[in-house]
């Protein structure tokens, strides 16, 4: 599993590390019972603190995406992973209703909005 950190990057680096470890569960390219790299070499590997990667399994854990087992390691949750889409979603319509409510204010109709949602999904 190679995980690439930003040292320039706004988002803590602990972010960085779980962000991208979900992207690969959710991707299926992590499937449930798989083991990830233990704290110390993932530190290892990303010459960061093995605190930085506590504080990024800590949240993995929360999250339900990875188990810690004492003496044998972490592995992928076989937790249903809908919960975390679901809180995705949330986050997208919380968004969504203020750029409705802006486009609104300014007289922006909902097919000139949809263009542009359309233009920066598209973008990248």
């Amino acid at each position: 599993m190679e995980l690439f950190i930003n040292n320039h990057a706004s988002k803590p680096i602990y972010e960085q590390i779980s962000d991208q470890i979900k992207a690969l569960i959710i991707n299926g390219e992590l499937k449930p019972g798989d083991a990830i790299p233990s704290i110390r070499s993932m530190a290892k590997s990303l010459h960061i603190s093995v605190l930085t990667v506590q504080k990024a399994y800590d949240s993995l854990q929360t999250d339900g995406f990875i188990e810690t087992t004492a003496g044998k390691g972490c592995f992928v949750s076989a937790q249903n992973q809908d919960f975390y889409l679901e809180e995705q979603q949330k986050k997208i319509e919380e968004h969504f209703s203020e750029a409705i409510e802006i486009a609104r204010c300014s007289g922006i109709k909902l097919d000139k909005l949809t263009r542009l949602l359309t233009l920066l999904y598209e973008e990248d």
